[in-house]
């Protein structure tokens, strides 16, 4: 569920019927509006997040739960708060969905998250294309992309995602000797990498079940170590889960109701 839309978002919003602004490149814009898809407004969700911290023990591997979960709030704070803005707007989805870091102020403990993507209405039937619960879909899919998922037959449901924050233990003296000068395969990163990335990405799919969806396309992934050293690493994926709604390749048909299941 969204969050309340900020007032200040509000204000801004209440001007978006006179004119409409996006981020969508002009070729976006034309596959959009042959689709009967109008841009309405560019729509926004930002997260200042503190990331806590949380003892860890040299030489233990362990997912460091506290901190997956300031990064996954932190995300889905942005995420809620954008969707909210295209609601208030009466759109039926988000395209192009970015969601962008940067470290906060001088303290390596402060994170801000940005959401950013275009809202969009389905001109024949608006509101056809939102999802079962009533909020407008969120997807990470391009303009192009958009047109070629659609015109399969697929819908978008949400933009999904899945984190995992993972302390790789240290190894020990006498193994780090051993491998001096030799070409060997460090098993406590290996699997240290699997752990981290199996449980991210089973969370991105718990993300998708939970609104319906057959799969999810479009997945990325990144690796980053952050602010936390170099033993400890976030594995972060993210894609748009989508469900097939219709036969037909040529859909959505501007003169055709489009039924969403």
């Amino acid at each position: 569920m969204s969050e309340a839309l900020d007032p200040v978002a509000a204000d801004r919003l209440s001007h978006a019927k006179k004119v409409f602004t996006s981020d969508l490149s002009i070729s976006e814009f034309t596959v959009l509006h042959n689709d009967a898809f109008r841009p309405m407004d560019l729509v926004m969700g930002v997260s200042v997040f503190h990331v806590g911290w949380q003892m860890q023990k040299l030489k233990t591997s362990q997912e460091l739960t506290t901190l997956t979960q300031a990064m996954y709030t932190a995300r889905h704070n942005a995420v809620s708060r954008m969707q909210a803005e295209a609601d208030q707007l009466g759109a039926d989805g988000i395209v192009g969905v970015r969601l962008e870091w940067r470290p906060q102020g001088e303290s390596g403990e402060h994170i801000e998250f940005i959401a950013v993507g275009t809202a969009v209405t389905y001109t024949p039937q608006p509101g056809a294309w939102r999802r079962p619960d009533g909020h407008a879909f969120t997807s990470h899919l391009d303009g192009n992309e958009f047109h070629l998922l659609v015109q399969g037959g697929w819908a978008p449901r949400g933009f999904v995602m899945g984190s995992c924050v993972y302390h790789v233990a240290a190894q020990g003296m006498m193994q780090t000797f051993s491998q001096s000068g030799r070409n060997i395969e460090m098993p406590q990163w290996t699997q240290g990498n699997y752990e981290a990335r199996e449980s991210a990405m089973s969370r991105m799919q718990a993300e998708a079940e939970a609104l319906g969806a057959d799969g999810v396309v479009g997945v990325r992934f990144s690796v980053q170590n952050q602010m936390w050293g170099v033993h400890t690493l976030e594995f972060y994926c993210d894609g748009t889960a989508v469900k097939k709604v219709h036969e037909d390749r040529n859909a959505p048909n501007p003169n055709a109701t489009v039924i969403l299941s």
